[in-house]
C-alpha cells in the first residue's frame, strides 16, 4: 500500500469513527426524549383515551413515528421532531380534564332533570293503577297484573340509578335513569296515562283515556 493509500485509509477510519461518535452522541438524548414523551402519554392516557380519543391517537401516532425513526437510527429526526410531540403530549391532560368537566356538567344537568321528574311520574303511575283497580270499566283491555310487575321493575331500576349516583358513578346513574324514563313512558302508554312535559316541572297527570 502506497503512502497516499495509507493516508486515505486512515482518513476513512477516522471519519467513520467520528460518524459513530456523533451517532452515539445523538442516540442518548433521542432515547431520553422518547422516554419522556412515553411517560407523559402514559400518565394522561386513562382520561385522554376516554374524553379526547382523537387527540390521544394523534399523539400516539406521532410517538410511534419517532420510535420508528429511532429504530432506524435516525436520531437527528427524533431530536428534531420530539419537542413538538412532547408539547402535544403535555397538552393531553389539560384537554382531557376540560372535556371531562364539560361531560360531567352535562351529566349533572341530566341527572337533576331526571331525578326531579321520575319520582313524580312513578307516583302518578301508582295512582293510576289504584284508580284502574277501583274502576274495571276504565281498566278494560289493560293487564293490571302485568302493569304492576312493570311498575316494580321501574322501582327497582330507579333504586339502582340512585345507588350509582350515591357511589359517584354519574354516567351509570344517568344511563340507568334514562332506562327508567323509557320504562315509565311505555307503562304510561299502556295505562293511558298522560305525563306532563318537562316544562311543567316533570309532574304527571292522569286522564280517563276514554
Amino acid at each position: 500500500m502506497t503512502r497516499v493509500h495509507r493516508l486515505r485509509h486512515g482518513a476513512s477510519i477516522a471519519l467513520a469513527a467520528l460518524l459513530l461518535a456523533a451517532c452515539a452522541n445523538k442516540m442518548e438524548p433521542a432515547q431520553k426524549m422518547i422516554s419522556q414523551i412515553d411517560s407523559t402519554v402514559a400518565a394522561a392516557s386513562a382520561d385522554a383515551s376516554k374524553y379526547v380519543p382523537d387527540q390521544m391517537k394523534d399523539v400516539q401516532d406521532k410517538l410511534d413515528a419517532l420510535k420508528a425513526s429511532f429504530a432506524n437510527k435516525d436520531y437527528a429526526a427524533v431530536i428534531t421532531g420530539a419537542p413538538a410531540v412532547l408539547a402535544s403530549a403535555q397538552g393531553l391532560a389539560a384537554a382531557a380534564a376540560a372535556k371531562k368537566t364539560e361531560v360531567m356538567q352535562a351529566l349533572n344537568d341530566q341527572w337533576s332533570k331526571l331525578s326531579g321528574s321520575l319520582p313524580a311520574d312513578t307516583t302518578a303511575i301508582e295512582h293510576r293503577l289504584q284508580e284502574l283497580a277501583r274502576n274495571r270499566r276504565m281498566a278494560r283491555g289493560i293487564d293490571l297484573a302485568a302493569a304492576k310487575q312493570s311498575l316494580g321493575e321501574v322501582t327497582t331500576t330507579w333504586s339502582k340509578a340512585q345507588a350509582a349516583f350515591a357511589a359517584g358513578n354519574l354516567q351509570e346513574a344517568v344511563s340507568t335513569a334514562k332506562d327508567v324514563q323509557t320504562k315509565i313512558a311505555s307503562l304510561a302508554g299502556t295505562l293511558k296515562l298522560k305525563l306532563a312535559d318537562e316544562s311543567a316541572g316533570g309532574a304527571a297527570a292522569a286522564t280517563s283515556g276514554q
